[in-house]
């Protein structure tokens, strides 16, 4: 996919070799797949590198309504990633964590659902996933971009998947692009590709 980089063997270079981590994962990866590459890549790595400081980009291209990215991912399961990394940034580094936006082109449908429930858990206060939308902000984005925007803070997806650890499946290809980012920076870490 665009720009062409990102294979799990671009593990940066000199004395950044290894401290990049690409995940290639397939086409129309979603709820089942992606959260399952993040907690089979992330947590062992940020462990790892034991930051002083985790910043975080968190673009909503990733959604299924995204007309670039090509993935099928839910505004559920990029809320429980939010929840991960927060939960991260507490257990590696102290608390500090800097989050940042990122892209992402469905302007009523996604951003301000994704945002919102990000700076949500930045804060502490995390928004439950059936909370509705207010009328106001409906009747906002309506008139601003004669879209009619969603009515719930949920795409109504459960974002469930089974731990990488729980086995490899060599079939699988979301379970092959796991295994060939883990094989290619983990050893960098002391830690073996294997679950």
């Amino acid at each position: 996919m665009f720009p062409g980089t990102g294979l799990a063997a671009e593990t940066g270079s000199g004395a950044g070799t290894g401290y990049t981590a690409n995940v290639a994962l397939p086409a129309g990866t979603g709820d089942a797949g992606w959260p399952r590459a993040f907690d089979a890549i992330v947590p062992p790595l940020v462990r790892a590198f034991r930051p002083q400081l985790l910043i975080s980009q968190h673009g909503c291209d990733g959604h299924r309504l995204d007309p670039l990215a090509h993935f099928g991912l839910s505004i559920d399961a990029m809320r429980a990633a939010d929840a991960a990394v927060h939960r991260l940034a507490h257990e590696t580094a102290g608390g500090r964590w800097v989050l940042i936006g990122g892209g992402g082109y469905a302007l009523v449908q996604v951003v301000p659902r994704a945002w919102a429930h990000l700076l949500a858990e930045a804060a502490g206060r995390p928004v439950e996933p059936a909370v509705e939308i207010s009328t106001g902000w409906r009747k906002y984005a309506q008139a601003r971009t004669g879209e009619a925007a969603p009515e719930w803070m949920t795409d109504g997806e459960p974002a469930v998947y089974t731990p990488f650890q729980n086995g490899y499946d060599p079939a699988d290809h979301v379970d092959r692009a796991i295994m060939a980012t883990r094989s290619a920076v983990f050893p960098d870490h002391g830690l073996g590709p294997q679950p």
